[in-house]
Formats: C-alpha cells, sequence, structure tokens
C-alpha cells in the first residue's frame, strides 16, 4: 500500500476517534457527577490526629497507648513512703470531769504513748531532699523514710510551709533518683497517674485524667490552686506524686473530697509551680516570704441568676500598723484590681499578694463611697498563722478568722453552751449527739 493510501485511511478514521474519545470523557464526567451526589455526608474532621505531647506524628493512625509502665517505672523510684511517731499527750478537755465522762461514754479518751502515722512523698534531688505535706509529718517525734528499694533511713526536718502544705525533709543517702518536674503546662483531659502508700498498703499507682486546674476556694490551705484529678486518692497518698504519662511530676497529692473517707473520684494536688517556688524558698532559707497587706478581705456576693456580676473584693478589716492601715486604705474599700489585674474574688487577691515578694509597691485600684481611686500599698513579710491576730469588728464580736489546720476552735461561750447540754443530757439518761454550733461565715485575711 502506497503512502498516500495509508494518508487517506487516517484522515478518514481521525474524526471517528477524536468523536469516541468525546464521547467517552462525557460518560466519565457523568458517572463521577452522579457518584459525588449519592455520597453520603460525613461531619467535619480534625486536621490533626490526636497523638503524645512532645513526640512527632509518623502516620494517620497513632499507635494506641496499652501499658504505662515506663511512665510508672521512671517515677515509682523516687516516691517514697514515710512513717512518722508522735507522742500522744494528755487531752485538756479531761480535765473537765462532765467532758471527761463525754469522751469516755463514746470510748474516746485518749492515753499517753505514741501514735503512728503514715504519708508519701517525692524525691526532689540527689542529695536526699524531698517535699511531702506539711500535715504528713505535723508533729512528729520521728520520721522514717522508705525507699522503692526497700532503703529505710531517717529524716530530719528542713521546712514546713503549712499556709501551702508543703514541707522538705531530707535524709542522708546515696543513689538517689530524683523526679523530673513537667515543663509543660499540664491541661484539662491529659493523663494522671497518683502514686502513693494508700492505707499503709504499699506503694500503689491509680489511673485517671486532670479534671480540673486552677481550683480555689475550697478553705483547706491559706494558698489554694489546686489541679483536680480523678484519680483514686486515699489517706496515706498525701504528700505522693501525681506524674503524666510520661512518668513527670506535675503535682503533690494533698487532700480528697470524700463522705465515706475513701476516694470519690475527686482528688486535689498542688501543682509543680507552686511546689517549686515554696521548695526553693525552704532549702535556701528554711522559710517561705511572701507579700502582706494585713486586711481582712470578702469577695463580693454575687447573684448567678444576673447577667451582671459584680466583682471586686470588700475589705472587711484592717490590722492596725500594717501596710494596708499606713497607706490609708480603709474598712468598706471595695479593691477592684492590683496593678491592673482585675481582682474578681477574695482568692485571686490572696494569690496575686502572696506571689509577691516583701517591700514590692502594689498600684491598687479602690471604689470608696462611688468614687474610684489609686493607693500605693508597699507590701510587708506575711506573718506566720499563729502571729495574725485579728481585731475585733465592733459589729461582730463573736467573728473568727482562719485557722491554721483549717477547722474553727469553739469560743468559751459555745464551749460553755456544749458543757451545759451535755449535763442536761447525761441527768436525763439521753445518749448525746453533740453538734457543735459553728460561727457563721468569716472573711478570709490577707
Amino acid at each position: 500500500m502506497s503512502a498516500s493510501s495509508k494518508s487517506n485511511i487516517i484522515w478518514r478514521i481521525l474524526p471517528w476517534l477524536l468523536l469516541l474519545a468525546v464521547l467517552v470523557a462525557f460518560i466519565w464526567v457523568y458517572i463521577d457527577q452522579k457518584t459525588r451526589q449519592q455520597a453520603t455526608w460525613q461531619p467535619p474532621r480534625s486536621e490533626t490526629t490526636s497523638i503524645p505531647l512532645g513526640s512527632e506524628r509518623l502516620s494517620d493512625k497513632p499507635e494506641p497507648i496499652v501499658s504505662y509502665h515506663n511512665a510508672v517505672v521512671q517515677a515509682a523510684r523516687s516516691v517514697v513512703n514515710i512513717y512518722t511517731t508522735q507522742t500522744v499527750t494528755h487531752n485538756p478537755y479531761m480535765n473537765d470531769p462532765i467532758l471527761r465522762r463525754f469522751y469516755e461514754f463514746h470510748g474516746q479518751a485518749p492515753q499517753a504513748g505514741s501514735e503512728t502515722n503514715l504519708g508519701s512523698g517525692v524525691i526532689v534531688s540527689t542529695d536526699g531532699y524531698i517535699v511531702t505535706n506539711a500535715h504528713v509529718i505535723a508533729k512528729a517525734d520521728e520520721i522514717v523514710v522508705a525507699l522503692n528499694d526497700g532503703r529505710k533511713a531517717v529524716a530530719e526536718v528542713v521546712g514546713t510551709d503549712p499556709d501551702s502544705d508543703l514541707a522538705v525533709i531530707k535524709v542522708e543517702m546515696s543513689g538517689l533518683e530524683p523526679l523530673a518536674f513537667r515543663e509543660r503546662p499540664i491541661e484539662v483531659g491529659d493523663v494522671a497517674l497518683a502514686i502513693g502508700n494508700p492505707f499503709g498498703v504499699g506503694q500503689t499507682v491509680t489511673q485517671g485524667i486532670i479534671s480540673a486546674t486552677g481550683r480555689t476556694g475550697l478553705g483547706v490551705n491559706t494558698f489554694e490552686d489546686f489541679i483536680q484529678t480523678d484519680a483514686a486518692i486515699n489517706p496515706g497518698n498525701s504528700g505522693g506524686a501525681l506524674v503524666d504519662a510520661y512518668g513527670e511530676l506535675v503535682g503533690i497529692n494533698t487532700v480528697i473530697f470524700s463522705r465515706s473517707g475513701g476516694s470519690m473520684g475527686i482528688g486535689f494536688a498542688i501543682p509543680t509551680a507552686l511546689v517549686e517556688q515554696v521548695m526553693n524558698a525552704i532549702i535556701k532559707d528554711g522559710k517561705v516570704s511572701r507579700g502582706w497587706l494585713g486586711i481582712e478581705v470578702l469577695s463580693q456576693l454575687r447573684d448567678p441568676t444576673k447577667l451582671d456580676n459584680s466583682t471586686g473584693v470588700l475589705v472587711r478589716n484592717i490590722i492596725p500598723a500594717s501596710p494596708a492601715a499606713k497607706s490609708g486604705l480603709q474598712i468598706g474599700d471595695i479593691i477592684l484590681s492590683i496593678d491592673g489585674v482585675e481582682m474578681t474574688d477574695a482568692n485571686s487577691l490572696i494569690q496575686y499578694v502572696a506571689r509577691k515578694l516583701p517591700g514590692t509597691v502594689l498600684s491598687v485600684q479602690v471604689l470608696r463611697k462611688s468614687q474610684n481611686m489609686n493607693i500605693n500599698i508597699t507590701l510587708a513579710e506575711r506573718p506566720t498563722q499563729n502571729d495574725l491576730i485579728m481585731p475585733q469588728i465592733e459589729d461582730d464580736p463573736g467573728s473568727l478568722f482562719d485557722h491554721p489546720e483549717g477547722s474553727v476552735p469553739l469560743t468559751q461561750e459555745q464551749r460553755e453552751r456544749m458543757r451545759e447540754e451535755l449535763i442536761e443530757l447525761f441527768e436525763n439518761g439521753a445518749r448525746p449527739n453533740v453538734d457543735p454550733i459553728l460561727p457563721e461565715e468569716d472573711g478570709e485575711f490577707e
């Protein structure tokens, strides 16, 4: 076949080939559009997949965590059991024959002797420093520390800070492994592991999540900034470690909310930011120095049904010769802000002032008789709880203030009333059921 004949054939079939290609393309587009219209609707998906913090995403489907063994092994070496012995002295109430009869009736008459308590602690340095709760070692005659590897040693108290319920003790031992503090901020929903010695059964690990951060106003400590967790915390866990999924310390287990005495899924830990501040101050100076205004404050009452909540902190009382008294602050003033930071309640004010060093000058904005004014106050060093003596308020002579142990002591009048009720009950042969009458709600002092 000649070249001209081949050329003629190609030109004859080329239009048909082009028509066939167009037809195939049209059919493909039609089928594709039909398929898209019939596809099931899917909700929007996050562009990122949940992966452990600090690690890089290697695939679209990360492997699930099936064990926290590595984290526990790393942290458990730094968590210790603490045993304390305390000499029990004669109860002063036993001097009263009526109250003595009341205690004996309930089988609660204390006898002189020794008492053993338990708690936990966290090794924070290779040279023997251990952080625990102040209430774990309070009034202890002897402190024995038991390590995870079975070794034991007697510990000495370096210093305590009852206001934050933290203490530092020290043991003379070698081969100690301190627990690393987590550098990244903890977040709600992060995994939390509580390690301690609950009920003295031995070192135990429980798992949960971070339920909340920045919890205040619990009335447990003077300075509160708790981490809340549902990891089971029980008596004996106090002073132990709350760690993350990598075995890094995020807090010191301190207190639980419980109606039964055991864990109900609401536990609280002191965050490492506060632990580090208190620990360094105790190790360096043997105490914690905090700023102090010298006032009793009360949060503004808020109506939850109203959209516009009032803010500010009411100055309820002022200690004579305190920094607040010298600055011209008056009872009845409402503190709106300090250094431009809004004071929403009494706890926020107390926390802010406590983080400042003595000698710091604060710029305080107050509301006095519907007029705004600025007052500069130079902070003094906060005295201990035992040295704080607030003057009585004229219109509230029965007012009591925060007690160092977190409880409110009975007044002499209430004690006498309780004694008279007991006498009447015993004379009538009835079984006493005493519910001491406590004072009405008080303010907090700073």
